[in-house]
């Protein structure tokens, strides 16, 4: 098995605090979307101005640091069982993630959101762990280009939502198909590779955080389990200020 330079088993704990600030964001975001659904905001509100830029850039913060994550993991080869274990973990939620919104959002459930995403993004990925750096960018550029270069009615089946490239897209509370969103999980891993050149993940193993700083990477390090509980917990808390207001 070759060794990759500068990788090493140690935790990174800046990866777990960009986690951390993700999540922040994210149910930011979310509170924002839970407010207006039970008319604190105007109707449309995270429609309009800044807020579908915001989401993007949350998302994609997510798929980056999946891909950077995937190559500090197996940078040095593929560990199969952990891959596989954590893949499934990711996949699992994902699925329940659909089931539970089928059933409570009716025609708007999730068939591909942010789960999906990471975990067909992580599964493509390993594939580019040992391609060239000017490779892995240059189909994430393919991959962001593909759906604003050209969409065809022959993906309209419901079988290919997954794919990005269709013409009409059915209402659904979250939306992160395979084109575009393939981009940022392999940016993330070109990224790493680069920053394991030139000994940066080195320099981050040495940083430290204070007492503030490690309980700030409490959700990072739980980052999955904080991503299916706290739009629950969001939604309940804004559904009782606004009953008993």
């Amino acid at each position: 098995m070759a060794t990759v330079p500068g990788m090493t088993a140690h935790r990174i704990h800046a990866i777990d605090l960009a986690r951390t600030l993700a999540l922040v964001a994210m149910a930011g975001y979310h509170f924002t979307f839970d407010l207006m659904l039970f008319g604190h905001l105007p109707p449309g509100f995270v429609f309009q101005g800044p807020w579908p830029l915001i989401a993007r850039a949350i998302a994609s913060s997510f798929l980056f640091l999946a891909g950077v994550s995937l190559w500090l993991a197996h940078g040095n080869g593929i560990r199969w069982h952990a891959f596989w274990w954590r893949f499934a973990l990711v996949a699992g939620a994902a699925a329940l993630v659909t089931t539970a919104t089928y059933f409570s959002m009716g025609a708007q459930f999730i068939r591909w959101g942010i789960l999906h995403a990471i975990a067909a993004g992580s599964l493509i990925g390993l594939l580019f762990l040992r391609a060239p750096v000017i490779l892995t960018v240059t189909v994430a550029a393919a991959a962001f280009a593909a759906p604003h270069l050209g969409r065809f009615d022959v993906f309209n089946a419901p079988h290919w939502v997954w794919l990005g490239l269709s013409t009409e897209i059915p209402p659904m509370m979250d939306y992160e198909p395979l084109l575009p969103w393939l981009c940022p999980v392999l940016l993330g891993i070109a990224t790493a590779k680069l920053m394991t050149r030139i000994g940066a993940w080195d320099s981050l193993r040495r940083w430290q955080p204070g007492r503030i700083g490690r309980a700030l990477l409490w959700p990072g390090k739980h980052s999955l389990a904080i991503y299916l509980i706290h739009q629950p917990v969001l939604f309940g808390a804004v559904y009782l200020f606004t009953r008993f207001l």
